[in-house]
Order: C-alpha cells, then sequence, then structure tokens
C-alpha cells in the first residue's frame, strides 16, 4: 500500500473541479490536471472528434486510467498535490459504461490518499468537452460517491459556494 500525502478533488461533471484547481495551483499548490479532459483536448487538436476519441468506452477508459497510474507513479508520496480525479474515479467510470471494475480497483487498493474533497454538483453546463447530460451527472454523481466509500475513504463534501471560497473550503479541511 502506497500512502500519500495527495489529495483528491472529484465530484460529478460541472461540479467546479477544474475551477478550483487552477485557483490552487496559481496560488503555488502543486496539482495534477485532470487526465480525461487531457485526452480529449489532445484529440481535438489532433483533428478527432468527440465521437472518434471515445467510440470504444473500454478503449478510452483504460488509457485515462493508465494515464493516471503512470503520473502518479511518478509523484512523490510525502509532497501534498491536488489531483483532479483519483484512480477510484475510474472505478466508476467504468461501472458508469457497463465494464468490469476490477481493473481500476485492484490499482486502487494499492495507493491511499490523504483527503478525498467531493464537490456537490453546479448547475450543468455544456462545453466541448464533455458529452453528458443531466441524468448521466446524477448517475456518475452516486458512483464516484460510492467508488471512494467502497475503498473505505471518509468523504469531505465541498458545498456549493463561490469559487474562491470553495478553495479555501478545501484549504481549510487538510
Amino acid at each position: 500500500m502506497r500512502k500519500t500525502h495527495w489529495c483528491v478533488i472529484t465530484g460529478a461533471p460541472c461540479s467546479g473541479k477544474t475551477t478550483v484547481i487552477l485557483s490552487l495551483e496559481r496560488q503555488g499548490y502543486r496539482v495534477v490536471h485532470e487526465a480525461a479532459r487531457k485526452a480529449v483536448e489532445e484529440g481535438i487538436a489532433a483533428g478527432m472528434s468527440l465521437r472518434e476519441i471515445r467510440e470504444s468506452p473500454l478503449d478510452f477508459q483504460r488509457r485515462i486510467l493508465q494515464a493516471k497510474l503512470t503520473l502518479e507513479r511518478k509523484l512523490p508520496t510525502r509532497a501534498t498535490i491536488f489531483i483532479d480525479r483519483g484512480i477510484p474515479d475510474s472505478i466508476a467510470y467504468f461501472q458508469f459504461f457497463g465494464l468490469d471494475p476490477e481493473e481500476p480497483l485492484a490499482h486502487a487498493r494499492h495507493v491511499r490518499y490523504r483527503r478525498i474533497f467531493f464537490f456537490e454538483r453546479l448547475p450543468w453546463i455544456r462545453d466541448g468537452i464533455r458529452n453528458e447530460n443531466p441524468e448521466t451527472v446524477a448517475r456518475l454523481d452516486t458512483l464516484l460517491q460510492s467508488a471512494y466509500q467502497t475503498l473505505g475513504y471518509p468523504i469531505i463534501r465541498v458545498p456549493v459556494l463561490p469559487a474562491a471560497a470553495r478553495t479555501d473550503y478545501v484549504l481549510n479541511h487538510l
């Protein structure tokens, strides 16, 4: 078991995670940006459509999981680092797509995060990266919470507040 000082920022799509991660980064904290968003942005920059990028849910989810694993292997365990979506998020996404979650579950059992900050949902806004709708977001919200709880993590719920107040809330609960 790899015990870390890392803090996961998680929650359903459109819950304000990226805004807080960027705020923490501007304040000088070390952060890890969301692997899925990066993969989608890179695909779009290469001329692919969102449909093409996510054509095979299994391939896409495995690619995201592998990106997280590769990145986390390089991180110092004693440093406070804020991660936009941890390995357990992959469990929820595998389940969401009807895939066997054993692969991400096996990896999630080998790392222990210091804190899990679960962001309450904000009003839904579609952007060029998201392809979910409010119903799927609600289901993902439940699956994400369940993934962390199954692994025995206490969840720190971050309420809907202005972005700066949410950032302060996270820092005050380290």
